[in-house]
């Protein structure tokens, strides 16, 4: 891995390319991370982007992506636009030398997926992908209590997102895709089952679409088969009207050889098993210009950005690399085949022979 240009400094600089809608969640953690500083914006629309610049006192601002990299002394680059640019520009970024942080979706399709890392590896620079919700602190405390064994060897899973949420009104755009709810939402829901449970050998998949005024799907529920011998259900809802709005809360259960854990609803995690049962609060850290209901999501964003800086100072992969991204993009594209075709897809149908290229 590439030493950084400022890797004998204190401060790691960089730039954020994209001043929508979430980049503003991206920012407020930017400026919270000690080692850490943005120091020019990039956006193709000049009131956005004059906007977020005064907003967080950045004066160096560019309408060109190119013209920024060409410009700046940069130690990394943030990539928080929409997935048609995120080729283009983690492409343009390694042409620079300059490390990269994308957005997910990463990457339109599989096969531009494997070219962005191609393209990075062959630079020599990092790359990751803001894949944020298994950073979730009730997530990770999740994943803690199964790493530690508390209910022994894992055997069944679900994990859940369903909600009424409307995310049209912040993102219209999501709206208009062919695509909708597994490559915007389930690929987190799915990355969390890769985490939680390892790499999966074969899914089965069922998708529809009950909004009328959207053009993808906006329910989906996936069955895995995992390689560590877990079965799991990943679902995933924008649909579901409950009591009780719980957006953005992803809920979780396990069954284990030695007990059970339960991800409930505000963030009260159960373990029971030999020693009897325990209640958790793994609520998500107060951040200061965090805002009801994205708290966890926007804590989140703060640990993973974290996550970046502090690999970039050890020379280390990160835990949600542009190759370790690949194997969840394939667990979307093979959501989408297996509910089109109405079979179950084997993972290395995605991968050819090379069934261990993404690991």
């Amino acid at each position: 891995m590439q030493t950084m240009s400022s890797g004998e400094q204190n401060v790691f600089k960089g730039a954020l390319i994209g001043c929508g809608f979430f980049s503003r969640n991206h920012l407020h953690a930017w400026r919270d991370i000690e080692d850490a500083r943005i120091v020019a914006l990039c956006d193709a629309d000049e009131s956005r982007l004059h906007a977020a610049g005064r907003e967080f006192g950045i004066e160096r601002l560019y309408t060109d992506a190119a013209a920024l990299l060409e410009s700046e002394q940069l130690d990394f680059v943030d990539i928080a636009t929409t997935v048609a640019s995120h080729k283009a520009l983690v492409e343009l970024a390694a042409r620079a030398k300059v490390a990269v942080i994308c957005q997910k979706p990463f990457a339109r399709s599989l096969e531009d997926a494997r070219a962005m890392v191609d393209a990075c590896n062959d630079a020599g620079v990092p790359l990751m992908v803001h894949e944020n919700f298994r950073w979730q602190s009730a997530i990770q405390a999740v994943g803690a209590a199964l790493h530690r064994g508390e209910i022994g060897r894992p055997f069944w899973g679900r994990v859940s997102f369903r909600s009424g949420f409307d995310v049209f009104s912040g993102q219209p755009y999501l709206a208009e895709g062919e695509r909708f709810i597994v490559e915007d939402l389930g690929i987190h829901v799915l990355d969390i089952a890769r985490f939680l449970f390892g790499e999966v050998k074969r899914l089965y998949a069922s998708t529809s679409r009950v909004n009328p005024a959207i053009n993808g799907e906006d329910v989906a529920t996936i069955m895995l088969s995992h390689e560590q011998g877990v079965n799991s259900i990943v679902d995933c809802s924008y649909a579901t009207r409950l009591p009780r709005e719980l957006f953005p809360q992803t809920l979780i259960e396990v069954d284990g050889s030695a007990g059970t854990l339960r991800l409930f609803a505000d963030y009260r995690l159960q373990i029971h098993n030999a020693a009897g049962t325990e209640l958790r609060d793994v609520t998500p850290p107060a951040l200061s210009w965090a805002s009801a209901p994205w708290e966890a999501i926007q804590g989140s964003v703060a640990s993973i950005q974290s996550h970046w800086i502090d690999c970039l100072r050890r020379g280390v992969e990160p835990a949600t690399s542009g190759r370790d991204n690949l194997a969840t993009l394939a667990l979307v594209d093979a959501t989408y085949l297996s509910a089109r075709q109405g079979r179950s897809i084997e993972m290395s149908e995605m991968f050819g022979a090379d069934t261990k290229g993404t690991r």
